[in-house]
């Protein structure tokens, strides 16, 4: 029996999988996961609305494997979501990599992309690009 804080299969999968640079998308419920991932695997964990959120996955992925760079979608008003802040804090201060909307979806189409996660997330711009690092 598993018991970190990360036991779900698919994801576990495929994290193991993952290389050094390779990414991980972890999307809110608002993301067109199927028409804006490439050939990424996809796993579609929203239970309802809000539930879980990015954050929590987040979490959960930081428990399995290093990260070394993240990249987020930069609202095209020039504003700030405040749960960038919560991603910085979270990865301990890392600076976020601020790609515009469409510049975001072909990040998340390139084939570096392993993997992506839909969340039931319901805050806007909380779209988080992992980059995996070295063990």
């Amino acid at each position: 029996m598993l018991k970190g804080k990360l036991i779900h299969p698919d994801i576990i999968a495929a994290l193991a999988l993952c290389g050094h640079g390779d990414k991980v998308l972890i999307a809110d419920g608002n993301y067109p996961l199927d028409s804006k991932t490439g050939n990424a695997e996809l796993v579609y964990l929203g239970l309802a609305p809000g539930l879980p959120t990015v954050t929590d996955v987040l979490e959960a992925i930081q428990s399995a494997a290093n990260l070394e760079k993240a990249e987020v979608m930069d609202p095209a008003d020039g504003s700030t979501p405040d749960i960038f802040g919560q991603f910085q804090t979270m990865l301990g201060g890392m600076e976020l990599a601020k790609l515009g909307r469409y510049e975001f979806y072909d990040a998340c189409c390139q084939p570096g992309v392993r993997l992506a996660i839909s969340t039931g997330e319901k805050r806007t711009f909380a779209n988080l690009l992992i980059t995996i690092g070295v063990a």
